[in-house]
C-alpha cells in the first residue's frame, strides 16, 4: 500500500500547523497547505518542493475554500487527510465580550472548518476514503476555564460536528478524528494568536488572573512539544483504526479523566431525580360499566 498521501491543512504558517507541513514534507508526503499569505507560508516552510502547494485561503469564505481545494485537486489528483487546524484564542468573560469578537471567532474556529468540510467531502465521497482531523481543544471537552468561555464554546462546537460528521461519513469509508490538545509550545498564547477584550470589565478579578496567567507566565512554558503532537498525527492518519477522540499532552488526559470523574458522580449523585421523568400512564379500569358515567 503506498504510504504517501496528500494531505490539506488550514492555518500552516504558524504553530502545530506549521510543524505538521514540515514533518510531512521530510516523510515524502505531497500538501496542499493554506493560510492568509501563500508567500509568507512559503518563507515559513523555507521550500520550494513541488510536493507543497501554498495557497492563499479566506476560511470564512467559501468561495475562496472551494478555489483551494479545486486546486489541490488539479495538482495532485487526489486528497487523502484533511487537517481543519486554523482558528485562535479568545479570552474574556462572556459578559465583556462583544457579539462582534464572539461572531469572529465562531466564523474562524467552527465556520472555517465547516467551509473546508463541505469542500472536501464530494471528493473523499467518490474516493470512498479519507480521513478528516479537525484539531479541537481540551477547552472543547472541559470547559471550567475562567474567561474562555466564548473560546471553550468554539471547541465544543467542533468535538460535536466532529462526533456526528464520524457517524454520518462512515459509510463512505471516511474516518474523523477530533484532537483535543493540551498546552504545547507554540506561538499560540502571543498577540498573534489570542485576542483579548476590547472592553474589559475589572470586576472578572479571576478572568483577569487567567488572563495574566496565560499570557505572561504560561506563555513559553509550555510542557508540550509541538513536534512530537504533529508525529502523533501522523501516526494516527496510518492506523488501520484511528480513535475519533485524540487528546494530546498529559495534562489533556488529567483534564479529561476528571472531567469523565466529575459527570459519573452527578450522574449518581442525581439519579433519582433525573431519571424520575417518565410519563405515568393512567390504569385503564376495565371492569364492567367502567365507560359509563
Amino acid at each position: 500500500m503506498d504510504t504517501q498521501k496528500v494531505w490539506f491543512v488550514t492555518g500552516a504558517s504558524q504553530g502545530l500547523g506549521l510543524s505538521l507541513v514540515k514533518q510531512l514534507l521530510e516523510q515524502g508526503h505531497r500538501v496542499a497547505a493554506t493560510s492568509r499569505s501563500a508567500e509568507a507560508l512559503r518563507k515559513a516552510v523555507g521550500t520550494g518542493s513541488a510536493a507543497l502547494l501554498p495557497l492563499a485561503v479566506d476560511l470564512k469564505t467559501e468561495a475562496s475554500v472551494e478555489q483551494a481545494v479545486a486546486r489541490t485537486i488539479s495538482q495532485f489528483g487526489r486528497i487523502d487527510v484533511v487537517v481543519n487546524n486554523a482558528g485562535y484564542g479568545l479570552a474574556g468573560s462572556i459578559e465583556e465580550l462583544t457579539d462582534e469578537e464572539v461572531r469572529a471567532s465562531f466564523d474562524v474556529n467552527v465556520f472555517g472548518s465547516l467551509n473546508v468540510i463541505r469542500q472536501v467531502m464530494p471528493y473523499l465521497r467518490k474516493q470512498r476514503s479519507g480521513h478528516i482531523f479537525n484539531i479541537s481543544s481540551i477547552a472543547g471537552f472541559f470547559g471550567s476555564f475562567p474567561g474562555w468561555g466564548i473560546y471553550c464554546a468554539t471547541k465544543f462546537a467542533v468535538e460535536g460536528l466532529s462526533e456526528s460528521l464520524a457517524a454520518e461519513v462512515k459509510p463512505f469509508g471516511v474516518k474523523v478524528t477530533v484532537v483535543a490538545p493540551g498546552y504545547f509550545r507554540t506561538n499560540f498564547l502571543t498577540s498573534n494568536s489570542l485576542n483579548v477584550p476590547r472592553h474589559p470589565i475589572e470586576d472578572y478579578r479571576e478572568v483577569r488572573a487567567s488572563q495574566e496567567m496565560h499570557q505572561h507566565q504560561l506563555n513559553g512554558n509550555q510542557a508540550g512539544d509541538p513536534e512530537k503532537a504533529v508525529a502523533a498525527i501522523i501516526r494516527v492518519a496510518a492506523a488501520p483504526n484511528p480513535p475519533l477522540h485524540l487528546f494530546l499532552g498529559q495534562d489533556a488526559h488529567d483534564l479529561a479523566h476528571g472531567k469523565i470523574a466529575a459527570v459519573q458522580q452527578d450522574l449518581e449523585t442525581w439519579r433519582a431525580v433525573g431519571t424520575a421523568t417518565a410519563l405515568v400512564e393512567e390504569p385503564v379500569d376495565s371492569s364492567p360499566g367502567s365507560s359509563f358515567k
